[in-house]
Formats: structure tokens, sequence, C-alpha cells
């Protein structure tokens, strides 16, 4: 049974997970974000399914919609922003060596 793990930000579920990869279901309430992190064993792809996400990937910035996706490469300070009033959902994938939540290095929180 998957659960539902309540973050500061908002949510996560994870939908599916295999030996070299995690698939989450990310969802971030209007106005917050996640802090600002890289992760040294995985890269992770990122499609947002409902709302707008702004992405910043080292020092630059995109704006996303439904339907677009983004690469964040292994090593990369990253970060995940609703800057909108609806909620974002994100189909997170993660790919690599090591796929936990220990492989987070945080830049600034909040």
């Amino acid at each position: 049974m998957k659960s539902i793990v309540n973050k500061r930000w908002g949510s996560f579920e994870i939908i599916n997970e295999g030996k070299k990869y995690t698939v989450k279901k990310l969802i971030v309430n209007p106005g917050d974000q996640l802090s600002l992190q890289s992760h040294e064993g995985r890269s992770e792809h990122w499609l947002i399914a409902e709302g707008k996400a702004e992405v910043i990937i080292n020092e630059e910035i995109f704006n996303l919609h439904e339907n677009q996706h983004i690469f964040i490469p292994q090593g990369a300070k990253h970060r995940l922003a609703n800057r909108g009033d609806q909620i974002l959902i994100v189909i997170e994938m993660w790919f690599g060596d090591h796929l936990d939540e220990n492989d987070i290095k945080r830049y600034k929180d909040i």
C-alpha cells in the first residue's frame, strides 16, 4: 500500500520503484517551494502534470507548465517552486545508484 508523506511544502507519494529508479508524485502547495539542494548519487526528471512550476538549476530559472518536463543532472543545485495560486503536481523520477533521502545536500532551507 502506498503512503503519502506530508512535508512543510506539500506531500509526496512513491508510485513505483526499481533497482536504479524511483518514481514519485509531488504535490507542492501554492506559494511554496522545496529547499535548494543537490544529489551526488542520482539525476532527476520532472514532468509537470498540473499547475505551473518555477525550476532553478544551478543559476538558471525555468518556468514550466503542464505537459512540460526538465532534466536535473547529478550534482546540479536545484529547486522546485510553486509561484501560482493552485496546487502543483509533478511526477519525479530519480535515476542512479543512490536512491534514498540521505542523498540530499541542502544549501538553503526555509
